[in-house]
Formats: C-alpha cells, sequence, structure tokens
C-alpha cells in the first residue's frame, strides 16, 4: 500500500478513534485525523513486528484494524502527554 493508501485510511480510521474515544480525545478533528495517519503508521508497524502480520491492500479487513487500533493507541498517548482532556477548556 503506497502513501496515499496510508493517508486515507488513516483519515479514515483518525475520524474513527475520536468518535469511539468521545470523551477522552483531545483537539479538534484536524488533530484526530493527524494522528490517525500516524496511527495507521504505527498499526501497521506494530502488526509487523508483534504478530509477524503485515498491511495489506487497501481493501483489506487487517489493514483496517490494524490501523484503527494504531489510531486509538496514538490518540490514547497524545492524550497521556498533552495531560488535558476535551471538556476542560479554559
Amino acid at each position: 500500500m503506497g502513501i496515499l493508501g496510508y493517508i486515507i485510511v488513516g483519515l479514515v480510521c483518525g475520524a474513527l478513534a475520536k468518535a469511539l474515544l468521545k470523551d477522552r480525545a483531545v483537539g479538534g478533528w484536524l488533530a484526530s485525523l493527524i494522528i490517525g495517519i500516524v496511527g495507521a503508521i504505527v498499526g501497521g508497524w506494530l502488526g509487523s513486528v508483534l504478530f509477524n502480520v503485515t498491511l495489506g491492500s487497501f481493501f483489506e479487513l487487517r489493514t483496517w484494524l490494524l490501523a484503527l487500533i494504531g489510531s486509538i493507541i496514538v490518540l490514547f498517548v497524545y492524550t497521556a502527554i498533552t495531560g488535558r482532556r476535551s471538556g476542560s477548556r479554559v
């Protein structure tokens, strides 16, 4: 899968991760979409390292699942680093 595939899958999975983690997700939609792109890369890397499963083609289920899991992990890490919650704006 090329870089354009990572971007598209990452954008969709970032939006899904934002929707799944409503109260825990920080930042706006743009931040979540960027996190989704990074999450797709992280998910593919973790899948290959931990489970010896690589990202397949654009239309394979494992590609989307790895990208979604990676997006959720990156969103949790981003939330932990920033130390903020979405409802705590001053």
